[in-house]
């Protein structure tokens, strides 16, 4: 939950000048899978509707952004080694920031200096 209002925080600072959009793959924590304790009850997506059923509850917390929903064959799971989850930042279609995976490796703070170095529009020096 910290690091989620971590993000929310980073959708909010930098809303004007970069889009954000979490994609919902498949579930890495599901009840009948490998579960946490006093995690939410979701169990392993078998349809579309389920996966975007699950996404409606983190849509539900107001993430600040677009939620969109990966494909059962976890298109974007796989081809951004996303599982269980991952932050990117890709800049005119090259990735310039890939996380570690999460959860104890996901970092917020990590893409707010990513953001902070590529948003910071260069200093105007004049000339003599």
């Amino acid at each position: 939950l910290l690091k989620f209002d971590q993000f929310k925080r980073l959708v909010d600072d930098f809303a004007s000048t970069a889009d954000f959009l979490i994609i919902y793959i498949e579930e890495a924590h599901a009840t009948d899978g490998w579960a946490f304790k006093n995690n939410v009850d979701i169990r392993q997506h078998r349809s579309l509707q389920e996966r975007v059923r699950a996404a409606r509850m983190l849509l539900a917390r107001s993430p600040q952004c677009p939620v969109v929903v990966d494909t059962m064959q976890n298109q974007s799971s796989q081809l951004y080694a996303a599982l269980p989850e991952r932050l990117y930042v890709i800049q005119e279609g090259r990735i310039c920031y890939k996380g570690k995976a999460g959860p104890w490796n996901y970092n917020p703070e990590e893409v707010r200096a990513v953001l902070e170095k590529l948003c910071t529009p260069p200093r105007h020096v004049p000339q003599l």
